[in-house]
């Protein structure tokens, strides 16, 4: 496990040379994109904004807490990170679309959807770190550059372009190779669940509701 502090738009030798596990701080330009943008950019065919694409391939799947100061200008003092998964059906042609590179989001998704979304592309996915730590991120967030779809999709669903400062940590969860950190450490616990439970009867293996057999179920 590394500390690795890369600059957006984050260029190919660096994703390259992620590893599962590092830590990470990305500095420069992101946006935020969720359900409402990807609407736009690959079910409407809007595609995105060209001064965004030519500034970052970063996107973060998150909403942030943004308000508007008196001077118009707007605000975001924190962001929360949501759940990759419901982007799935459209993580291909939002690569296609969007030139993404870097995608950060909350749980990520599974080796299968890696491989088959991410590897072709040649991108990376990072997840945040637990939870609560919405204000801390917003605290690495220097300014807002824009704003786009704010009155068709409201706070949460706007694209928001977000100048950020050691940003993170975040962690690699899906590399270039289609490995998942997430899976890697399943299949090690996995692996030696065995050995934990040695030793124990059969009847303290089940639960309700966790059999197929009702004969199995602890009584």
């Amino acid at each position: 496990m590394r500390e690795v502090h890369l600059t957006t738009p984050v260029g190919d030798a660096d994703l390259a040379a992620l590893a599962l596990g590092d830590v990470v701080y990305l500095s420069g330009a992101l946006y935020t994109a969720r359900e409402g943008v990807y609407r736009k950019v690959v079910d409407e065919g809007h595609g995105l904004p060209e001064a965004v694409r030519a500034l970052t391939n970063v996107n973060f799947h998150c909403s942030p807490a943004a308000s508007v100061r008196p001077d118009g200008t707007y605000a975001v003092e924190a962001v929360t990170a949501t759940a990759s998964f419901r982007f799935g059906k459209s993580m291909s042609r939002w690569f296609e679309h969007s030139g993404t590179r870097v995608v950060v989001g909350k749980a990520g998704l599974t080796e299968l959807a890696y491989r088959e979304w991410f590897v072709p592309h040649g991108a990376v996915y990072l997840t945040t770190v637990g939870y609560g730590l919405g204000a801390a991120y917003g605290r690495c967030i220097r300014r807002v550059r824009d704003v786009h779809w704010l009155r068709e999709l409201g706070i949460a669903q706007a694209m928001w372009v977000l100048e950020v400062e050691r940003l993170g940590p975040f962690l690699v969860e899906g590399d270039r190779q289609g490995r998942s950190l997430f899976a890697l450490a399943n299949r090690e616990i996995n692996r030696r669940l065995g050995e934990v439970y040695a030793g124990l009867p059969a009847y303290a293996l089940g639960r309700f509701g966790e059999t197929t057999a009702r004969t199995d179920e602890v009584v």
